[in-house]
């Protein structure tokens, strides 16, 4: 970061420093207010007592994907490659409708507190306990260490160039805010801080958006339409073309044409989050109900690719305006997002911004947090070390887990350098884990050793890929770590044929459990009184929901790009997509009050 971005941000004005306390304090007394209710029971601790509202469900999730990185990366990607970029991340709209139909409901009947602790009750034995404890370190410390590592990066660039302070002191008051109230205050504080957080961050970028594109460079909403036009196609446009991706060349493999059919078509369902992620189902199961459950999955949808992201995409647009030369400006497109922070706020709105990024930082940090937590105490420290123990004994020990979660993650952050590439290998990291992870809720013949293969192999292709890069002196491409993908599918499907499928017994009990659709003879035996839902609905209903959020997404962004016809169009049809498919769940939803 260049010494005049530094300087112009550092000097924050009384009322900035107002802000900010205000906002520290309200954060600090919510944690403070619910140590009680948290200290409880593990499930008040981890699960908020199965009692979270839809509203405040859905809200949380939104404002833990919401971190200090996202503006950041998002403007990065589109100034050096274009709004289709998002696709990355747009992509896990197809998983996360089938999530509201589907997913959210059979978690929620499975009453877990982790993700992991299904395992046992999908699978049997030896390999089953295997499963569930090292998949709860694997995610618990590498994979989350990972996540936390560049959202306390992010937070520590946002910290110098606000404060002026070194990294280092940046990157320990970081993570010393989110951990108080975290270790606190449990799920509930989480939850309730998410809230507040969410509106802040929220309407900071609102604010930002507003100042720039009205400033004099910029010269209003139709200032900025016409400037659109000196700006280059690719960096507007919401898909990649064939032609652009020239896919009968040689680089077709390098091409922007190849990582965009790779993010629409493969990425989404291939991720280990393709049932729902952790710290997802760590809220689903906190909902009151099944209703609950469903509902907040589907308001963070909406408000996760209809409502939020937009005033990121426009200033970062606007930056391709106002600053065409990144060099001029330290060469790191990600940082532009603050330059225009530095140049357009002034007393107030400069400390609004800078509580924007501490908010959506704490809210993300926090949730890893607790989620990291959870899978270390009860799926490791109390299913093997300690399996008697009281609740405050659990609630302790899970408290110094936070802490050993902090302090790890805060060592992790030295070492992310480029936030948009540390997304992409993350990914690769439990490639081709996705597939099994949905069948294990449709197909009876799934088995523990079904899940270890895919994940064992993924973790192992992408270290080949990884060393293999490096020895060739090449940087670690799309086209490497997509190999992952069919490595995994092709071993796990080989081991769940030479395996024995789990024993009826636990089918059975976990049929009547969670009552999923799909592939379930052995089980539907034992239990003919479960009527068997029939999933040909669920497939019609799938393609309403991505209408209403695909068509809803393109086209509040088309209008806001200027493309009003084309934008009021599909407003149109995602209007009516999603009345469809409302009509069609609500009486289902009514069943599950």
């Amino acid at each position: 970061m260049p010494e005049s971005i530094q300087t112009a941000l550092s000097a924050l004005s009384p009322l900035d420093w107002a802000i900010v306390v205000t906002y520290l304090l309200i954060s600090l007394g919510i944690g403070l207010y619910f140590t009680k209710r948290a200290s409880t029971s593990m499930s008040s601790y981890f699960v908020s007592g199965r009692s979270l509202p839809w509203w405040i469900l859905g809200t949380s999730v939104v404002a833990t994907t919401f971190a200090a990185d996202t503006p950041l990366a998002i403007t990065g990607w589109i100034r050096t490659e274009g709004i289709w970029k998002n696709w990355f991340w747009w992509n896990y709209l197809f998983s996360h409708v089938f999530i509201v139909l589907v997913f959210a409901r059979l978690w929620r009947r499975a009453e877990v507190i982790t993700d992991n602790e299904l395992i046992e009750i999908r699978y049997s034995g030896k390999p089953a306990a295997f499963l569930r404890g090292f998949k709860a370190f694997y995610f618990s410390t590498i994979f989350n260490f990972v996540v936390m590592g560049w959202v306390i990066s992010a937070m520590a660039k946002v910290f110098k160039v606000f404060l002026g302070i070194d990294t280092t002191i940046a990157i320990v008051i970081c993570i010393s805010i989110a951990f108080f109230y975290t270790m606190m205050s449990g799920l509930w504080g989480v939850a309730l801080t998410d809230l507040l957080q969410y509106s802040i961050a929220i309407f900071g970028t609102i604010v930002l958006t507003w100042v720039v594109i009205g400033s004099p460079e910029i010269g209003g909403f139709s200032g900025f339409i016409d400037k659109l036009g000196n700006i280059d196609e690719e960096h507007i446009s919401f898909f990649m073309t064939p032609s652009r991706g020239d896919p009968v060349s040689a680089g077709f493999w390098d091409s922007s044409f190849f990582a965009f059919l790779v993010y629409v078509s493969i990425i989404w369902w291939s991720s280990h989050n393709a049932d729902g992620g952790g710290y997802f189902i760590q809220r689903i199961n906190s909902a009151k109900n099944e209703r609950h459950a469903v509902l907040g999955a589907a308001w963070f949808a909406v408000n996760n690719y209809i409502i939020r992201l937009w005033p990121w995409v426009l200033v970062a647009l606007a930056t391709l305006i106002i600053y065409p030369r990144v060099q001029d400006y330290g060469g790191d497109n990600e940082a532009m997002y603050l330059v225009v922070i530095r140049d357009y706020l002034g007393s107030g709105l400069k400390g609004l911004l800078f509580v924007t990024f501490l908010a959506a930082f704490m809210s993300t940090l926090s949730t890893q947090l607790n989620w990291g937590a959870s899978y270390l105490m009860n799926d490791i420290y109390r299913r093997f070390i300690k399996t008697d123990a009281s609740e405050s004994h659990y609630i302790l020990i899970s408290r110094f887990a936070t802490l050993l979660l902090t302090v790890l993650a805060g060592f992790f952050a030295f070492y992310i350098t480029n936030i948009g590439k540390a997304w992409i290998f993350l990914w690769a990291m439990s490639a081709g884990v996705g597939l099994v992870l949905i069948l294990r809720w449709f197909w009876w013949r799934i088995n523990a050793w079904s899940e270890i293969s895919a994940l064992s192999a993924s973790l192992l292709t992408i270290l080949i890929v990884f060393i293999y890069t490096k020895t060739q002196g090449v940087p670690l491409e799309l086209k490497h770590q997509i190999l992952v993908v069919p490595v995994s599918i092709i071993t796990w499907i080989v081991v769940t044929f030479l395996t024995k499928p789990e024993p009826v017994e636990t089918l059975a009990a976990f049929y009547k459990r969670v009552r999923p659709w799909g592939w379930w003879k052995p089980a539907s035996e034992i239990h003919p009184e479960i009527v068997r839902p029939r999933f040909l609905p669920v497939i019609y209903n799938w393609l309403l929901g991505v209408g209403f959020l695909l068509f809803g997404m393109i086209g509040v962004g088309k209008v806001l790009l200027g493309n009003f016809y084309f934008g009021g169009a599909c407003i149109i049809i995602s209007i009516i997509s999603g009345i469809l498919v409302y009509r069609r769940m609500r009486d289902e939803l009514k069943e599950t009050l």
